[in-house]
């Protein structure tokens, strides 16, 4: 009876789409989910998550859910950010394989079988890659390629595509996550410590139809820092004193060696230090060398409080239909 129960309330695929003022692309969406999803032969649930939309999403999203009942709506209370609505996708999903795509049209469901086939070949995680991209080339286009290479070095996974919505996980992959800042889009390299098998298949990519694109210039910048994030997680947040503790050994040994050559030259050939830059800089050396030391050291006890903690969530839902 127990079996029977189990299987009955066994989901095979879920879909997370995170959404945000994107009132006129539902409609669209759903026909396109609708055109896809029957056919795959699988228990299926949509799981839409209004991140604080204010165009009247909501309404559009109510409409789709009273159409099918596999449709699931999460309401935030406010806008909390992609990554956010993604951790809430993954929370709530049932679904032995979990899929993301965005709701703006650009990515088409289409693709959704040949991903499922990627991932019964062996591999956990199937990203897309928007090969021939629809965007601004100077603006959206280069620096994401320029940020995709460095993210790929430095984390020693490589795809063409980190920013790519779409994408296929295994359950026990995103279930193990937890996420934060804006660190959706480094899935794949932070689930690489798990030893998780990765590919990647060219994904169409349309035009934006409805609204603005939600990133601008400025996404840049936060790459960029986000790259930092990820590789100190992947490489040292277990041991955050290797890196802080590395760069202050070097910066102390340099001013003490700098220190110690000025003060011999001042014992033994009478040379003056007040007005000498250099041994001001060596003493300021030294000290930072202490200061990340001790850094490193604070760093190492704040991850061990931290992973002894309560997790904290980074949303607040406000209603659930389901």
């Amino acid at each position: 009876m127990s079996n029977n129960k189990s299987k009955e309330n066994k989901i095979d695929l879920s879909i997370v789409i995170p959404i945000y003022n994107e009132k006129q692309s539902i409609d669209s969406l759903y026909k396109d989910l609708k055109s896809v999803l029957p056919k795959l032969g699988k228990s299926y649930e949509v799981i839409l998550i209004d991140d604080g939309s204010m165009d009247g999403t909501y309404d559009e999203l109510l409409k789709a859910h009273q159409k099918n009942k596999a449709y699931k709506i999460i309401k935030f209370r406010r806008n909390f950010g992609q990554t956010a609505a993604m951790k809430a996708g993954f929370d709530y999903s049932k679904g032995e394989v979990v899929i993301t795509l965005d709701a703006d049209l650009q990515n088409d469901p289409a693709d959704i079988p040949e991903m499922l086939d990627k991932l019964n070949d062996g591999y956990d995680i199937v990203s897309g890659w928007r090969k021939h991209r629809k965007d601004n080339t100077l603006i959206r286009n280069f620096p994401s390629a320029v940020a995709n290479r460095i993210i790929s070095t430095l984390t020693g996974v490589y795809l063409h595509d980190y920013g790519c919505t779409l994408k296929a996980y295994r359950k026990e992959v995103i279930k193990n996550l937890e996420l934060y800042g804006e660190m959706h889009r480094y899935i794949p390299a932070l689930a690489s410590w798990m030893g998780v098998k990765i590919a990647e298949i060219p994904v169409r990519h349309h035009s934006r139809k409805f609204g603005k694109a939600k990133y601008g210039i400025s996404k840049t910048i936060r790459v960029i820092l986000d790259i930092m994030v990820v590789k100190f997680l992947l490489s040292y947040s277990q041991k955050p004193i290797q890196v802080f503790g590395l760069i202050g050994l070097i910066a102390g040994a340099i001013g003490f060696i700098v220190t110690a050559y000025l003060t011999i030259m001042r014992i033994f050939f009478n040379q003056g230090l007040a007005s000498r830059p250099l041994f001001t800089l060596s003493i300021f050396m030294i000290l930072i060398g202490i200061q990340l030391i001790t850094m490193g050291l604070l760093a190492e006890l704040i991850m061990r409080t931290y992973h002894e903690s309560q997790n904290k969530s980074i949303y607040v839902v406000k209603e659930i239909i389901e």
